[in-house]
């Protein structure tokens, strides 16, 4: 089912801008790489749903003019309402008008923005990828299963092999 609120004009608009983010994003993960492997599924929790953030650079967020621009432009385009803000990430913290809190879906899913589409796979960059507690998804270390192969070889077994392949996300 095609759920879009947002009329044509403002729907082709957003699935371009999709099309060239996600552009972006698969050449920027080429060049970058990352260790992790994404593993689970969605089970339509909503959590990423209920207070969007986005982290920004210095230049979006303490430059006045540009963090204003910023800011219409999630509002009037995304439907963002800005809730609050994170200093110490400079992240922006929203209020998604697309979604609905009784029947936990957004109401605009076909022409939704790209970091709406890219989550889980955006948290993949992160050092330490931390997903919503109801949440499907996790990480996974790409080389996990090598690893844990190496540490049974190693002798390593018991509490001690459960604690280093939570910790590492061998699996």
């Amino acid at each position: 089912m095609t759920r879009v609120r947002d009329g044509r004009l403002k729907g082709a608009l957003k699935q371009a801008l999709a099309k060239a983010y996600r552009a972006d994003v698969e050449k920027r993960r080429a060049r970058a790489g990352t260790p992790w492997v994404l593993k689970g599924e969605c089970g339509g929790c909503a959590s990423c749903c209920e207070a969007p953030s986005i982290a920004v650079g210095a230049f979006v967020y303490f430059v006045p003019v540009v963090r204003h621009l910023f800011l219409w432009w999630q509002r009037v385009v995304n439907g963002f309402e800005l809730v609050g803000t994170e200093r110490a990430a400079r992240a922006f913290v929203f209020r998604c008008t697309h979604f609905d809190v009784v029947s936990r879906r957004c109401d605009s899913y076909d022409t939704r923005p790209g970091m709406c589409r890219d989550y889980p796979r955006l948290l993949l960059e992160q050092a330490h990828p931390e997903f919503f507690a109801r949440c499907g998804y996790s990480a996974v270390a790409k080389n996990g299963e090598e690893l844990l192969a190496s540490l049974q070889a190693a002798g390593v077994d018991g509490d001690q092999l459960v604690q280093i392949t939570r910790k590492l996300r061998l699996r």
